[in-house]
Parts: C-alpha cells; structure tokens; sequence
C-alpha cells in the first residue's frame, strides 16, 4: 500500500483545512486508516483513525468535535477535515494504513504517507 497525502497549509486560528490521502494497492476490508500528527520536538501522535469497511471512527480528544475523518472508498482517499484550528494543532500530518482496526500508536501501522505540513498561526 502506498499513501500520498495533500492539504495542509497555513491558516489563521479558528480556521479550516482538510486533508486528503489517497491510497494505492490492495486493500483489504479489515485494514484501518489513520491521520498522526508530529509537532516540532514532539513524539508523533495519534489524531483519527478509521476503519476501511465499517461505520466506525475514533478520535484523540484533542480533537474530538472539531476533526472529522471520513473516506471515499471508491477514489481510495480518506479525509481529515479540520475546524476550528488552534495553534497547538500546528504540526506535520501524516495518513497511515494499518492491518487492524483500531489502532492508536505509530508501531501499529505498516504503510506511510510523506507529511503534509499544517501551520495555525494565532
């Protein structure tokens, strides 16, 4: 599986942006995607996760009620939409791709997208 990210940038606090990550190759029903994020100086962490087949997603609270991820099945993109943007959002994001779902920390996750930078300024 291969991943490519795209959509971050730079906007103002309260703002929007949405992310996307288009995935190629097999993937399986049972698989999970997932958006991380890593701020500078920081460990890399989770933000959202959702599962390729079912109705179900998980959020870190953080975020919760302000990110959405959703996907496309048929253009092979997950989604991350993200309102209300706060400067500690600032960070580069990353899609992933795990075998299982849910999964919450970075070992967990086979495929990588390269990072798309999100900069809030204040």
């Amino acid at each position: 599986v291969q991943l490519q990210a795209s959509g971050g940038g730079l906007v103002q606090a309260g703002g929007s942006l949405r992310l996307s990550c288009v995935a190629s190759g097999r993937i399986s029903s049972n698989y999970g995607m997932a958006w991380f994020r890593q701020a500078p100086g920081k460990e890399r962490e989770f933000v959202a996760c959702i599962s390729w087949s079912r109705i179900s997603t998980h959020y870190t609270d953080s975020v919760r009620g302000r990110f959405t991820i959703f996907r496309d099945n048929a253009e092979n993109t997950v989604y991350l939409q993200m309102n209300s943007l706060k400067p500690e959002d600032t960070a580069v994001y990353y899609c992933a791709c795990g075998r299982r779902y849910p999964l919450v920390t970075p070992p967990d996750y086979e495929f990588w997208g390269q990072g798309t930078q999100v900069t809030v300024s204040s």
